[in-house]
Formats: structure tokens, sequence, C-alpha cells
């Protein structure tokens, strides 16, 4: 009973402390536009999965294949 008590509680301060996190970020206020704000031109599809999917998997396989390569060399 006592292990289920002290789990809700760190679930309960997790979600709030996320909850803060959260309004306060500076995407919260995104509606909110700023003097000397100019912001740029959207990215297409492609670009945002260029970016935020195939970069960065790419460079795990170039950094994961230089350690192998590193190890082999042993």
């Amino acid at each position: 009973m006592k292990n289920k008590k002290r789990g809700a509680r760190a679930v309960a301060v997790s979600a709030g402390a996320l909850l803060l996190t959260l309004m306060a970020s500076p995407a919260a206020q995104a509606l909110q536009r700023d003097d000397g704000d100019d912001p740029g031109s959207g990215l297409s599809v492609a670009e945002t999965l260029g970016y935020f999917v195939v970069a960065p998997i790419a460079l795990f396989a170039v950094i994961a294949g230089l350690v192998v390569l590193g190890d082999r060399k042993r």
C-alpha cells in the first residue's frame, strides 16, 4: 500500500512539473508577437523530415560506423 501511494505521488509530481515546464516555455506564448519579430517562411514536410528524422539517423549511423571502425583496428 505504501509503494502505491509513493508511486502515485511521484506520478503527480512529475505531471505537475511537466505541466509547469510546458506552460513556461516560449512555445506557449507563440501567439504573442514581439517587436522586431521577423519569422522566416515555414518548412515543407520534406524539409522537416530531412532535418528532424533523416539527419539525426544519418549522424548516428556515421558516428556508430566510426566507432565500429575504430574498434576493429584493435
